[in-house]
Parts: C-alpha cells; sequence; structure tokens
C-alpha cells in the first residue's frame, strides 16, 4: 500500500544513532528541515527525539539542541546515563533509549499509519515486526553507503520501506560549518548584547 497524504504520520528519532550516522555522511541534521520534510508527506502527530544524557555535567554540547527540539515542535525523551565498570576494570558508560522508543511505539501503534524510524539498530526489528502486525507501515531511515553500513541487514529487510540517509541530505542536511554560524547567528539574535561573545574569543560553540 503506498503512502497517502493523509497518513498519519510519527518520527521516532534514536538521537545518538541519526547523530552518528549524519557525522559518517559528512554532514549534520538540519532538525527544522527534517519536520517540515515529513509533514509535507501527511499528517505528523508527533516527533520524538531519544537521547541519553550525562548528569552533574556542568556543559553538555547535546544541552542547546534539547531544549531547541524542545521549544519547536519535538517530544524529547532524555534519562540520565549510567556509568559501571566492565569485567576489565574499565569504566563505561551506558545511555540506551531502546526500551522508551519501543513503549512509545507501541502506545501510538493504533493511532498512526507510518511509523519513520531513525536508527540502524537491529535490535529495533523485533518492534518493526510487532508495529506491522498491527498495520503501521514502518520507514527505516539509516545509511548503508558508509562502510561498514550503519544499519543492520535484518532491520532493513524487515522494514517495509528503506530510505538511505545521503536520499535526504539535500533536504535536511547542513555542513557543520554552516551549523556553526547559523548557531551563531542564533545565538547572536536571541542574546542579550552585554552577554554576547566578541568574535574571536575562546567561548565554547
Amino acid at each position: 500500500m503506498l503512502p497517502s497524504s493523509t497518513d498519519k504520520i510519527v518520527l521516532f528519532i534514536d538521537g545518538a544513532n541519526l547523530y552518528a550516522t549524519a557525522k559518517t555522511l559528512g554532514f549534520d541534521i538540519d532538525y527544522k528541515c527534517l519536520l517540515k520534510e515529513f509533514q509535507s508527506r501527511g499528517t505528523l502527530l508527533r516527533a520524538f527525539f531519544y537521547t541519553a544524557i550525562i548528569e552533574h555535567q556542568e556543559y553538555s554540547s547535546i544541552r542547546p539542541l534539547i531544549d531547541w527540539l524542545d521549544y519547536n515542535g519535538y517530544t524529547v525523551v532524555t534519562k540520565a546515563t549510567k556509568e559501571f565498570i566492565d569485567a576489565s576494570g574499565r569504566r563505561k558508560v551506558k545511555g540506551n533509549m531502546d526500551i522508551e522508543l519501543a513503549v512509545d511505539a507501541m502506545e501510538l501503534a493504533q493511532h498512526m499509519d507510518q511509523m519513520v524510524l531513525f536508527s540502524g539498530d537491529g535490535d529495533f526489528r523485533p518492534l518493526v515486526q510487532a508495529v506491522q502486525r498491527r498495520g503501521v507501515r514502518v520507514t527505516v531511515v539509516s545509511t548503508i553507503a558508509s562502510q561498514p553500513p550503519m544499519i543492520a541487514d535484518e532491520l532493513r529487510r524487515q522494514a517495509d520501506v528503506f530510505t538511505d540517509l545521503v536520499e535526504l541530505q539535500s533536504k535536511l542536511g547542513r555542513t557543520p560549518s554552516e551549523r556553526s554560524a547559523a548557531s551563531d547567528r542564533e545565538a547572536r539574535g536571541h542574546t542579550p548584547k552585554f552577554l554576547q561573545q566578541p568574535k574571536g574569543s575562546d567561548a565554547p560553540e
């Protein structure tokens, strides 16, 4: 069944996975354009963005993005990472959001026609199967253009539609230099003059 303009669509974005995929392909995601792109494809019910955050960190590079998404049409789901010591005594950080994403997808399955999953994680295959059994079409967005591919083969095969992120680059990608220029403009537009850093200062980006 082909998608129609009246399809109820829900986006599920595995934040860390999408970031890594775009980085591998050499561009950044413009989240405003991403929202517009899928609003043009049907009725966008929700756009979920999942990410783990490190608690007690004074400055987190993802915090400005989370705040922006929160105010600009996304439903942001976060949880604190957990630190643990692995078998060889190394300190590791764990911040998996698979369960949160799966629970939301199952709860919304009866309300959506199309699920768009931004992730290449093969662990999502059983979720995709379960949602499909409820009559939902599933599009998975990741890439096979990288070496190795960022998407697990079993997830790509399970999806009704696989969209390579490369195909969307012209619509929702921007280069890292464009991003820093844009964030600089945005910051200057919303920051009182006395708080603005002069050009060339060594303030953190």
